[in-house]
């Protein structure tokens, strides 16, 4: 079964726990590299966007996350990335609790944000340039030249934003975020505004980028397919609402484990066994459980 748990049980994260904790004669406790215990954000006081959302992300873990507009997903992401703060909760990375933006998450939004004054190079340099601000120029050029042709950029890295497409610049937003390797990538619907056909070539190179690196991914789509198609596990959130017992706050109704093979691509993957069942209960949540306003 690839139903993981409800909110109602197991998904409250435990405090972080040292490796080699577990006690003498048994295996070292895995700590995650990210671990998110009861989050919530309130902008009316007694009636919270969303309450209690824990999880965990292992290294190298694609997640995305699946609901309704005003559900919160992207304040979950933002808070991740440091740019908001929660009313209630926790975050921890590798044990440490996160306060502010840092280097160590890279963010990718909807819109490219590239400077257009800026070559290509130029603005991915600047990044690694901030990451790395002691590397002499030739190795700064290496780091850059290398993600720009992960992304198959390398015939426009000379080119400014004006003079790209628009799937062409967000790959190059993608290049910036992995440029300065960071411990977590956070996308938040980076593919929304790109033709289908744009978006599934991007989607299966980010897939790609994604096994090369063995990057740790959080994610947000409207996407059932490209969550499918990407995620290792999808966590799906539920929106507030009123009920007969009283207002209940949004949060992670459901995490479902992706039960299809890794090496999947975007042309094949309506062929692969479970598809369609794994589909069906996801669009059947939106659809009947979400609640959606």
């Amino acid at each position: 079964m690839w139903i993981d748990t409800s909110a109602g049980g197991g998904l409250k994260a435990a405090s972080p726990v040292p490796d080699g904790a577990a006690g003498a004669g048994k295996a070292p406790v895995k700590t995650p590299l990210l671990q998110v215990e009861r989050l919530g954000k309130a902008y009316v006081a007694d009636k919270p966007v969303f309450a209690d959302v824990s999880f965990m992300l292992d290294r190298g873990e694609f997640v995305c996350v699946i609901g309704h507009s005003g559900c919160g997903k992207t304040t979950v992401l933002n808070v991740l990335a440091g740019l908001d703060t929660a009313t209630a909760g926790h975050v921890f990375m590798e044990s440490r609790e996160m306060v502010g933006p840092s280097l160590e998450r890279g963010v990718v939004f909807q819109g490219h944000a590239l400077m257009p004054w800026l070559t290509v190079r130029q603005n991915i340099a600047f990044a690694v340039k901030s990451r790395w601000p002691d590397w002499p120029g030739a190795r700064l050029n290496q780091q850059v030249e290398k993600f720009v042709q992960l992304v198959g950029l390398s015939h426009a890295i000379d080119k400014k934003p004006s003079q790209l497409s628009g799937g062409m610049k967000q790959r190059v937003g993608i290049a910036r975020a992995f440029s300065i390797q960071p411990k977590m990538l956070l996308l938040d619907e980076p593919f929304g505004a790109l033709d289908a056909l744009t978006r599934g070539t991007i989607q299966d190179e980010l897939m790609a980028i994604v096994r090369e690196t063995q990057q740790t991914v959080f994610m947000i789509t409207h996407d059932v397919d490209e969550a499918i198609l990407l995620a290792d596990r999808i966590l799906l959130m539920s929106n507030g609402a009123e009920t007969a017992a009283g207002y209940k706050p949004g949060g992670i109704a459901e995490v479902v484990v992706n039960p299809l093979p890794r090496e999947r691509t975007r042309a094949t993957l309506h062929h692969l066994d479970g598809y369609y069942e794994l589909r069906n209960h996801i669009v059947d949540f939106l659809v009947s459980r979400a609640k959606a306003h």
